[in-house]
């Protein structure tokens, strides 16, 4: 059995920007296995929009020119929709089809990548990619509004484009989250930057079904019987969150390495919103990389208080509690 606890991993910063191609779970799905809700026509063209933006998107030309023209500025795509709407799905697939050299990762780790490397150094990690790919865009607080304001700024008028999703609209990011007004400006300097694709429908995680509990200390026994011992993690929530506290967010993908299977006890509510936090990146580490996992203790609509739920990172929360629902699915399903 795998010792998490005993993990601290360190990671060169210029590691950051290694290996940032889709995850395990995403690694197979390709704009032919997006299986659009025939109810949601916007699904459909979402699919279509996005295919034809890869089309029109820039290719860095090989080859030396004494003259070369000047690339045209990078362009900008934004699918905005609700949780479990394929937007990741669609965004990996660009990924695949992509005509020339991209970089997949989520707007969280491209805020630790840029705090990581520092504006500067970061805009030139990117800067020889034709396409960036930004799962989740969300700005939280001002200082990822300065700084995502900054970075497109500086990066797309030398021609790399930007495929981005999130579940708000490019001109209400930051709502409900910080004064948004005061940064209004660049707020609608980001959102000039993108044409956007609206995506309706119902989570698929949860569609025509409730929403998973934890799993009984039955369902557990026989679930972790199931599992490969030499790889799997388990460790009680409290315990957990104690570590996470120790590990800069950036790592966790590090600190999973090599684990198939992760079992988390005895779960408890977070009235602590850091801890809260890192075990939200926690789980969204633990389902992009495709693991095996499964969760007893208290149920999931006790997990965070509804303050959390409601507040200015009420998105994170309930990307988290759906994606909890689908790993325990997953779970009970995994005979």
């Amino acid at each position: 059995m795998i010792d998490l606890l005993s993990r601290n991993p360190s990671l060169d910063p210029e590691a950051l920007t290694a290996e940032l191609a889709p995850t395990p779970r995403y690694q197979g799905v390709r704009f032919a296995t997006y299986h659009p809700n025939a109810a949601y026509p916007s699904q459909e063209e979402a699919r279509v929009a996005t295919q034809a933006f890869l089309k029109g998107a820039q290719v860095r030309p090989g080859g030396f020119r004494l003259f070369r023209r000047a690339k045209p500025e990078g362009r900008g795509l934004y699918l905005d929709g609700g949780f479990g709407v394929g937007k990741t799905h669609l965004l990996a697939s660009a990924w695949h089809d992509a005509p020339g050299r991209a970089a997949l990762m989520s707007f969280q780790d491209l805020m630790y990548i840029i705090g990581a490397l520092g504006m500067t150094r970061a805009v030139d990690a990117f800067r020889g990619h034709d396409l960036l790919l930004i799962d989740e865009f969300e700005l939280d607080d001002p200082g990822n509004t300065h700084m995502a304001n900054t970075f497109l700024g500086q990066l797309m008028p030398g021609g790399t484009s930007v495929i981005a999703t999130s579940n708000t609209e490019p001109g209400a990011l930051g709502q409900g989250r910080f004064n948004a007004s005061d940064f209004q400006r660049q707020i609608q300097a980001i959102a000039s930057r993108f044409e956007t694709h609206r995506i309706d429908g119902p989570d698929y995680r949860q569609r025509g079904v409730r929403p998973e509990d934890v799993l009984t200390p039955g369902e557990f026994t026989e679930w972790e019987a199931r599992q490969q011992g030499a790889t799997l993690a388990r460790l009680n929530h409290r315990e957990l969150s104690r570590h996470l506290l120790q590990v800069h967010p950036s790592r966790f993908s590090r600190l999973l390495q090599g684990v198939s299977a992760v079992a988390v006890t005895d779960l408890t509510p977070m009235p602590d919103q850091n801890v809260a936090l890192r075990f939200v990146h926690f789980i969204d580490k633990l389902y992009d990389l495709g693991l095996h996992a499964a969760f007893t203790g208290t149920n999931l609509s006790h997990l965070f208080s509804d303050t959390y739920r409601h507040g200015a990172y009420a998105k994170k929360y309930s990307r988290c509690l759906s994606r909890l629902s689908e790993l325990l699915k997953e779970a009970r399903q995994d005979r």
